[in-house]
């Protein structure tokens, strides 16, 4: 089993750009599809980015696509996402996720363990 803890949520202005950092413990991330999902208040989760296990094919939503980088460094067993241009409506809270499997991981159902969440708030 893995545990996740995630950082580097804050407030920033529109335009910034922030890095996230999702650490394991317990396994490695290698074994894992790794993957960042986003809950804005009033709403449901939200796929952002993931990373494959096997071949690391990298996967986005598409309104993040060109913004945000999801990347992995299995020496540190750390998964970061670089968030950029940040906009107002990136505002949320932000969640890493794990799944034991080779999947897309677009899907919240896919994933096994799940950190607390960093929140990020984007001022306009």
């Amino acid at each position: 089993q893995v545990q996740l803890v995630e950082s580097g949520g804050q407030l920033v202005q529109a335009g910034d750009s922030l890095r996230l950092s999702c650490a394991a413990s317990g396994r490695t991330i290698s074994s894992y599809t790794m993957g960042w999902f986003r809950r804005a208040p009033g709403k449901e989760h939200e796929f952002v980015a993931g990373i494959r296990r096997s071949d690391i094919r990298t996967y986005y939503a598409d309104s993040v696509k060109g913004r945000f980088t999801i990347s992995r460094d299995n020496a540190k067993n750390t998964v970061y996402l670089q968030m950029n241009s940040l906009k107002p409506e990136d505002t949320a809270v932000y969640r890493c996720a794990a799944a034991p499997r080779d999947v897309a991981g677009t899907r919240k159902s896919e994933y096994d363990y799940w950190g607390q969440g960093t929140q990020v708030t984007v001022s306009s």
